[in-house]
């Protein structure tokens, strides 16, 4: 890759998007909570408001997925120049950020640092799944809450 370039990585379910700083290094959003397991954290992101930029080597946010250069909107927006890109980008480190999986996600932050304009079109093709899984989680929750105040009942 080189710098400015968007990086698409393939994770189980969807896909995370991170920027490519040079030397290694790519700018990305991570959930809060960093202290719970991988596949919770993937899970909470769903749910959580609040992420934090992270520089970090690529080959550490990419594990063991698959990843590729995936700068998809070049042809419908013009990047920013490279200087500006990652002097931007490097503003935000080890900031917190509002995170909505609709409205405001990592593809959103990083199209934001290329283009200067916020893209996603990974909200259009999983925007009702998320929409699903959360209305399934908030039914098992209003569920367990319920039981919960079942037995209390008793």
């Amino acid at each position: 890759p080189k710098p400015g370039d968007l990086i698409e990585i393939k994770r189980p379910l969807y896909q995370h998007w991170a920027l490519y700083l040079g030397d290694g290094y790519v700018i990305n959003v991570t959930p809060v909570d960093e202290g719970a397991p991988s596949l919770l954290t993937s899970t909470m992101s769903v749910f959580t408001r609040k992420a934090k930029v992270k520089k970090q080597l690529l080959k550490e946010v990419v594990g063991n997925d698959a990843w590729e250069v995936n700068n998809k909107y070049d042809h419908s927006h013009t990047p920013l120049p490279v200087a500006e890109i990652i002097r931007h980008a490097e503003s935000y480190i080890d900031r917190e950020v509002p995170y909505d999986v609709l409205g405001n996600n990592c593809e959103h932050f990083v199209t934001m640092l290329r283009y200067g304009e916020e893209v996603s079109d990974q909200v259009s093709n999983m925007g009702l799944m998320a929409v699903g899984a959360v209305a399934v989680a908030s039914t098992v929750l209003v569920g367990l809450l319920r039981g919960k105040s079942r037995e209390k009942e008793y």
